[in-house]
C-alpha cells in the first residue's frame, strides 16, 4: 500500500473521541490542513444589561377594584420588570463592591510584602555592610587606641572602663567629672 491509500483509509475510518485531548487535537488537525483559511475567535461573554425604566407608563393600573381583566397582566408585567431590574442593580453593585474589596486587599498584601522585603533588605545590607567593615578595619596598636579613647569628650565613664580594659593601656583618661 502507498502512502496515498493509507491516508484514504485513515479518513475513512470515523474517529472516536474518548476524551477533551482527542477533540482538541481533531480541531487542530482540520485547521492545519487548510492554513490559509482565516480562523474565527469568539468573543467573549456580553455584559448583561437590562432595557432602562419606562419614562412614561400609559395606563397605569394596580391590581385593586375597578381595573380591568386584562389590565392586572399588564400591571404584574411591569412589576415584575422592574422588579428585574432592580435585583439587576443591587446585585451589579454588590459585585462592583466585591471587586473593589478584593482589589484593595490585593494592594494591601502587597505593601505588606513590599514592606518586610525592604526590611529584610535593609537587614541584609546592614549585616553585610558590618562585616565588611571588619574585613577592611586595619589593626591599630594598643597605644593608638587609648589615646583615641581618651581624646573622646562624650564616651561615659563605663565605655572608657571597658576601652582600658581592652585595650590595656597605661594611660590614663580623663572622666567627664574631672573635665
Amino acid at each position: 500500500m502507498s502512502t496515498k491509500e493509507k491516508e484514504k483509509d485513515e479518513e475513512k475510518k470515523p474517529i472516536v473521541i474518548k476524551n477533551a485531548t482527542d477533540l482538541q487535537r481533531l480541531k487542530l488537525e482540520k485547521l492545519m490542513k487548510n492554513p490559509d483559511k482565516p480562523v474565527v475567535i469568539p468573543d467573549g461573554p456580553r455584559q448583561k444589561s437590562l432595557a432602562p425604566p419606562p419614562d412614561f407608563v400609559r395606563n397605569v393600573m394596580g391590581s385593586s377594584a375597578g381595573a380591568g381583566s386584562g389590565e392586572f397582566h399588564v400591571y404584574r408585567h411591569l412589576r415584575r420588570k422592574e422588579y428585574a431590574r432592580q435585583k439587576f442593580i443591587q446585585e451589579k453593585s454588590d459585585k462592583e463592591k466585591l471587586d473593589d474589596e478584593y482589589h484593595s486587599k490585593i494592594e494591601e498584601n502587597k505593601k505588606k510584602a513590599e514592606e518586610k522585603t525592604a526590611k529584610k533588605r535593609a537587614k541584609r545590607l546592614k549585616k553585610k555592610q558590618k562585616a565588611k567593615t571588619k574585613e577592611k578595619k586595619p589593626k591599630t596598636t594598643d597605644s593608638k587606641e587609648c589615646k583615641e579613647s581618651a581624646s573622646s569628650d562624650e564616651s561615659s565613664d563605663e565605655e572608657i572602663e571597658t576601652n582600658q580594659k581592652d585595650t590595656k593601656c597605661s594611660i590614663s583618661s580623663p572622666t567627664k567629672n574631672d573635665a
